[in-house]
């Protein structure tokens, strides 16, 4: 379906949020000779930052975002943040004509304060319209497996949502902000197949749509596999790969209710190295194996990767956690990868993550993992 005939007719409805002024953002266009391009990005590294508003099932009117994470992270030297985002947040899930601009100023303030404390940020779809990681059946039409004309609908709603982004962002410097099209793709059997084919035909959509409006914004792409795997067809269209660190699950979601079972290499206590139900071991070799090696496919040509999640739930013992955690990152800086872990505060993070077994220091009113900061820092 034409891309363009559905922005004609949608226009009326969302112009608004579509035509949104890029005021006060700097001059530089993204693509100028300064600024930063797919085939060279620095090592970000930092945090995904969930806005207080972003899920709608948690509603929340005050600001979205945090001026006390930016500086923070800002003191102790990272410059990433990458906000997961939810369309039902400015839109909605039975209308995707629908675009509401107050939702979206909150956006912009989160861009703002990432200029103003030099953090880059990263704009994510973690839920887009016709899919998302978690509760994708509460989609009106499934992005990748409805029925052809289910398809091509919330195709046509990813586009045009993302071409709102494209008009709304459009002039700030691709070192200040970037796109990441669509969170964690679907686990798929085999890395070939309709699957593939049909992520490889959204990304060139919505690359297509985005690079219409601004031709030089930098962006990235999700791996298929919910995010593991890279992703060879879309190799040729000048993009950041990013990819998860999150192997094995059973010492990274230890517990985690919403991760499916046969995900889990073995239920039992977690321990690093750890040793599955098939009796295999899993060290750092073993995660070299499987997150470094396979993107060699990309990187022998040119391909930039970054890690845009990885981190360890709360229940996985500190100790286990933190050996786990060095093996990570002393493979990503060897492979010169920049990483966000899952996330600054919470269950995953170096603050108020609430595990049983941390004496916590405290920092501005926070409990403060200092452990895990550091080894984060040095990654």
């Amino acid at each position: 379906m034409d891309r363009r005939v559905f922005l004609r007719d949608l226009a009326g409805v969302c112009a608004v949020g579509a035509a949104a002024s890029n005021g006060g953002w700097s001059s530089n266009a993204p693509g100028a000779p300064e600024d930063i391009t797919a085939a060279h990005i620095p090592r970000w590294r930092g945090f995904n930052l969930q806005a207080k508003f972003g899920w709608p099932e948690h509603p929340y009117d005050g600001p979205a975002f945090d001026e006390f994470d930016f500086a923070t992270m800002a003191e102790w030297g990272f410059d990433f943040a990458r906000f997961p985002l939810s369309y039902w947040t400015w839109g909605s899930r039975d209308d995707w004509t629908l675009i509401r601009e107050e939702p979206l100023k909150k956006i912009d303030a989160g861009v703002a304060l990432g200029k103003q404390h030099k953090i880059h940020i990263n704009l994510n779809f973690h839920r887009i319209p016709g899919y998302c990681i978690n509760g994708r059946e509460l989609e009106q039409a499934d992005l990748f497996t409805g029925t052809t004309p289910q398809r091509e609908k919330a195709l046509k709603a990813a586009v045009y949502h993302w071409t709102v982004f494209a008009k709304r962002y459009k002039g700030i410097p691709n070192r200040e902000l970037s796109f990441d099209l669509i969170n964690e793709p679907p686990k798929m059997h085999s890395y070939e197949g309709a699957f593939e084919e049909r992520y490889v035909e959204i990304v060139k959509a919505l690359v297509a749509a985005i690079r219409e409006v601004d031709p030089g914004r930098l962006i990235f792409a999700d791996g298929m596999n919910i995010g593991q795997a890279p992703v060879t067809g879309i190799i040729d269209l000048g993009l950041v790969q990013s990819t998860r660190g999150y192997k094995p699950k059973a010492v990274s979601h230890y517990t985690a209710t919403w991760v499916p079972q046969d995900e889990f290499e073995t239920l039992n206590p977690p321990a690093w190295p750890l040793k599955d139900d098939q009796g295999k071991i899993w060290d750092r070799e073993r995660l070299k194996q499987e997150y470094i090696e396979p993107y060699k496919l990309l990187t022998d040509k040119g391909v930039q990767v970054h890690v845009g999640e990885w981190g360890c739930f709360n229940k996985t013992p500190h100790d286990v956690t933190l050996a786990w955690m060095r093996d990570c990152t002393s493979l990503w800086k060897e492979a010169a990868w920049g990483n966000a872990m899952w996330n600054l505060r919470g269950a995953f993070g170096v603050m108020d993550s609430e595990r049983a077994d941390v004496k916590y220091e405290d920092y501005k009113g926070h409990k403060l993992d200092r452990e895990m900061l550091e080894i984060v820092r040095n990654a």
